[in-house]
């Protein structure tokens, strides 16, 4: 398995819209595996593909404090919201920041795992506050996108200034 790159904020490839995967071979496999790899060593609970420069629709989760309930989904869709939360996210492509959010209590979702084997299920809480998370990044979106400008322009100089220091 590989380590990939986690494209960090404002890198314009963070913007781009994730394509549905259409053939579930050996290579789907790999990606899936070497996500869940960079995710765990992150560490995070949550990668979308676009993360990791893969612009496919590809989520790995693993909200478990073991990191033992791997969960894949691919070309996931929210088919429902219900209620209102709001919670603190963070996010691996803007590392050190974080922000209270407003996001759906509970979704309905469907999605694929890395078989082609389609799936529905229902989700709250945290598990619910990360697949919304994930699914926006395959839309090209960020959770800072939720800020207002003046909050959203401070995170930039932040990056940028994380970015100067890790380049020393």
């Amino acid at each position: 398995m590989t380590i990939l790159d986690i494209l960090h904020f404002p890198d314009i490839r963070l913007r781009t819209q994730a394509k549905p995967v259409k053939q579930f071979d050996n290579g789907i496999k790999t990606i899936v595996a070497d996500m869940f790899e960079t995710m765990y060593k992150a560490p995070g609970i949550g990668l979308a593909a676009t993360q990791v420069n893969i612009h496919q629709q590809i989520v790995v989760i693993d909200i478990s404090k073991e990191k033992n309930q791997p969960l894949c989904l691919i070309n996931p869709k929210i088919t429902e919201k219900e209620g209102l939360e709001i919670s603190e996210e963070g996010c691996l492509s803007v590392p050190e920041y974080y922000a209270e959010i407003k996001r759906a209590e509970r979704i309905t979702f469907t999605a694929m795992d890395q078989n082609g084997q389609r799936f529905e299920k229902e989700a709250d809480e945290l598990l619910a506050v990360c697949i919304q998370h994930e699914l926006d990044h395959l839309k090209g979106k960020l959770f800072i996108d939720y800020l207002s400008p003046l909050k959203q322009q401070r995170v930039r100089n932040k990056m940028k200034k994380l970015a100067k220091k890790s380049k020393k």
